[in-house]
């Protein structure tokens, strides 16, 4: 039976290597693999390895390798179908029943693929005649060698019509089966130029073979010797066999290259063309493929995942080819999920890798594979270099941006550790300081400046010195005041963030009221206490039900005062709650600095005097 690569991808998915092999083999995980004993020899020390992400096994002490298929007909002494039909049953995959027309196909497909190894053999001896000195000219001058023209199947197609269709008719190619390889043309009306037989596609072309994922040639790429030609490059076109959006260029060669136990990458290196491919693997970097012409579609992203979590995708570093690394973040985001991203090396302006290669040899092509950039570092980028970012309007533009790109993203886990990151960098370059927690106490990033304050906030200032010292009721005033005006905020928040609260309540409040703020686009008292209640916190909301008529908490929060006296009744009650840490001894100096700083409006040397009240209570507490 012919098992279809849609079905032994499913069970390889729904399988981990590891799971078979620890059937017969005592694994112990190292890192990203797991080791032990070899099945095929007596060893004392381990030197036989798991690698789940790459799907494999490998024994050092007999050399043998393969995935899970393999290890079950080396063990177990199954043959193939066995194998399959096993793994089948134990993924929970349902083997394919008999299909009559599927064989038929599958016939078909066999005779056709001949018939393009015929093709692949007359290009290979055309290079090598008098007809293809021109062609090796210009493959000597990419000095690439007769032994890399028979390493990558290179071949050359002659500047004729008929050159590869009557040798493959001679050799028994039916027309029929010929057309259908995309090897011939066949004329679109027959009836009326009776007299003209179809002809070959490729004319004067440096030939390239390509094969799908199991190493079976399907098809060709030619790159035009001709300076004039209408297409630099062209493809075989779409056949039984060849889908141009579901293959990679030396895909077969670069997996199995990347499967290499001595490989340390993790996944598979994408390049733009052929001639990158080529010169990326003759130095070195065999695990390299390419899309055939086209930005990458969702099928060539999953052969990439298949062979490696975290594929890098090479792009000029000009606006070319940034903009060919944004279409392919586009295509990516509902894609990503752990164990399946992508990283992105940009090239030197003006090179492309076979450039880089030739001009500054293989060391920089490792140091710019070494600089990838992750997915997230460059979602950011695409979404800043949109417009310049130096209005309101515009940086709000850029969170909306941000919040598009978030909403791509499929899998939930990953899409909050893209929010979190993504906004974290937003608050750090155009909007709040990052907050920090950990260590016992919040840290805030420092404030890029403060406004002048008004005369009318200076008027209302004053001092503080006659505020209650009742601790927990300060708390309750000072959140009650964000939680009913949270436009409070734009004004307060670093120093909000900044205080210690005694109550477990307010703490977990100022905690919920942070992860509102740093991700919300609009202010508004009841979208914050709608995200309370969401996170788990409504029975806190009650601690504010009684809060009586205190003079300080109405004038924070009564409906008359506006934005300036807010401001300042709130600015003083955190001056009042932070003297509370201070000793006694030091309790008036610490009173004439903070209602100096309160005047001056300066909140960064507000902030100061209460990091030093904090550091105060703690060194008494010790």
């Amino acid at each position: 039976m012919r098992f279809t690569d849609d079905f032994m991808d499913e069970i390889k998915a729904r399988t981990r290597v590891s799971d078979i092999v620890g059937r017969h083999v005592k694994l112990k995980r190292q890192g990203r693999e797991f080791a032990g004993l070899s099945p095929f020899t007596n060893e004392k020390s381990p030197s036989f390895f798991v690698n789940d992400e790459k799907g494999f096994y490998h024994c050092f002490s007999s050399g043998k390798h393969g995935d899970a298929i393999n290890f079950m007909m080396e063990v177990e002494g199954l043959s193939f179908p066995e194998s399959v039909e096993r793994l089948a049953g134990m993924a929970g995959v349902s083997m394919p029943a008999e299909d009559p027309q599927a064989a038929a196909k599958a016939a078909q497909s066999k005779k056709l693929i001949n018939w393009t190894e015929e093709a692949q053999r007359f290009f290979e001896k055309s290079l090598r005649r008098n007809l293809g000195a021109q062609a090796r000219v210009y493959l000597e001058g990419r000095g690439l060698s007769e032994a890399d023209w028979k390493r990558f199947g290179i071949g050359f197609a002659p500047d004729s019509f008929d050159a590869l269709r009557d040798e493959l008719v001679n050799k028994g190619a039916p027309m029929g089966a010929l057309v259908e390889t995309g090897l011939v043309i066949e004329p679109e009306d027959r009836d009326r130029q009776s007299n003209r037989q179809p002809w070959d596609r490729f004319r004067n072309r440096i030939m390239f073979p390509i094969t799908d994922s199991r190493g079976r040639l399907i098809a060709f790429g030619g790159r035009a010797m001709a300076a004039d030609a209408k297409a630099k490059y062209l493809n075989s076109p779409e056949t039984q066999l060849f889908h141009k959006g579901s293959v990679l260029y030396h895909y077969p060669q670069a997996r199995k290259a990347l499967s290499d136990p001595k490989n340390p990458a993790r996944g598979l290196i994408v390049a733009e063309g052929y001639m990158d491919v080529i010169a990326l693997a003759r130095a070195g970097f065999e695990h390299a493929v390419a899309p055939l012409g086209t930005a990458l579609t969702e099928d060539q992203m999953s052969l990439l995942w298949r062979a490696g979590p975290e594929p890098i995708l090479c792009f000029d570093g000009d606006k070319a080819g940034l903009r060919a690394a944004f279409r392919s973040i586009e295509r990516a985001l509902p894609l990503i999920k752990p164990g399946q991203t992508l990283r992105f090396a940009l090239m030197p302006e003006g090179l492309d890798p076979d450039d880089l290669i030739r001009e500054r040899g293989a060391s920089a092509m490792r140091k710019a594979l070494e600089d990838a950039l992750p997915l997230v570092d460059m979602l950011w980028r695409r979404e800043v270099d949109r417009e310049p970012l130096d209005t309101p309007e515009s940086k709000a533009g850029l969170k909306d941006r941000i919040y598009a790109a978030l909403r791509e993203i499929a899998h939930d886990g990953v899409r909050d550790q893209y929010k979190t990151a993504l906004l974290e960098r937003f608050d750090k370059a155009y909007g709040r300081p990052a907050f920090k927690p950990g260590r016992g106490k919040s840290s805030w990033g420092r404030n890029k400046g403060n406004p002048p304050p008004t005369s009318a906030l200076k008027a209302r200032m004053g001092r503080y010195d006659d505020i209650g010292m009742g601790r927990a009721p300060r708390e309750k005033r000072l959140v009650q005041a964000v939680l009913h005006n949270p436009a409070l905020l734009e004004r307060v928040d670093e120093i909000f963030f900044e205080l210690k609260f005694d109550t477990p309540a307010l703490t977990e409040l100022q905690k919920c009221i942070f992860s509102f703020w740093r991700s919300a686009i609009a202010v508004d008292k009841h979208a914050i206490r709608a995200h309370i209640e969401q996170q788990g916190y409504a029975a806190h909301l009650k601690l504010f039900t009684a809060f009586g008529r205190n003079p300080s908490a109405l004038a924070m929060t009564g409906p008359d005062a506006d934005q300036d006296f807010r401001e300042a009744e709130w600015l003083k009650e955190a001056a009042a709650h932070q003297e509370l840490d201070v000793a006694d001894a030091q309790r008036a100096e610490f009173r004439d600095r903070m209602n100096a700083v309160l005047q001056a409006n300066d909140r960064e040397a507000m902030k100061k005097l209460m990091r030093a009240a904090a550091a105060t209570k703690r060194q008494t507490s010790a």
